[in-house]
C-alpha cells in the first residue's frame, strides 16, 4: 500500500498546490476587484490602492496565488506568500489573542504553513515548472546529437 501511495505523491502534491493557489488568488481578486463578495469588511467593496498592508497583501495574494496555481516559479512565489501570511498572523491577528481560533487567524496560519510546505516540496505534478524544465534538456540532447564530434 505504501508503494502505491508513494507513486501517487507527485499528483496529490500537484492537486494540493492547485487548490491552495486558487484559494489564495481568489482572496486577492476579491480584495482588489470586489468580485466574489469583495474584500472582508467592505460590504462587497475593494481595498483602496496603495494602502498598507491590505492592498499590498492583496497584490501578493493574487500574483503569488496565480503563480502557485500554475506551478510557475512555485518555490519563490510560495516563499513570498508564506512570509506575507506569517506577517498577517503575527502583526494583525496575534494582537487580539494568542491562539488562531481566538484571534481569527486560522486562514493566515494555514496558508503560511501550506506555502512553506510548497517551498520545500516544489510544484509536484501538473506544474509549468516541470514542463519548462524538460524543454531545455530536450533541446540540449538534440544539439548534442546534431553536433559533429571532432577527432
Amino acid at each position: 500500500m505504501s508503494a502505491r501511495l508513494n507513486s501517487a505523491q507527485p499528483y496529490a502534491l500537484g492537486l494540493f498546490r492547485i487548490v491552495i493557489g486558487l484559494l489564495f488568488a481568489v482572496h486577492g481578486a476579491a480584495s482588489l476587484f470586489g468580485v466574489l463578495g469583495g474584500a472582508a469588511g467592505t460590504n462587497g467593496g475593494t481595498i483602496a490602492a496603495g494602502t498598507w498592508p491590505g492592498w499590498y497583501a492583496a497584490v501578493i495574494q493574487l500574483v503569488a496565488g496565480a503563480l502557485v496555481l500554475l506551478g510557475l516559479g512555485t518555490r519563490g512565489a510560495a516563499l513570498i506568500a508564506s512570509g506575507s501570511m506569517a506577517y498577517a498572523y503575527f502583526d494583525v491577528h496575534q494582537q487580539m489573542a494568542l491562539w488562531p481560533i481566538q484571534n481569527g487567524g486560522e486562514l493566515s496560519a494555514l496558508f503560511s504553513w501550506s506555502f512553506l510546505l510548497l517551498v520545500f516540496t516544489g510544484s509536484g505534478a501538473f506544474g509549468l515548472d516541470r514542463l519548462l524544465a524538460r524543454r531545455p534538456a530536450r533541446d540540449e540532447a538534440k544539439a548534442a546529437e546534431q553536433t559533429a564530434v571532432a577527432v
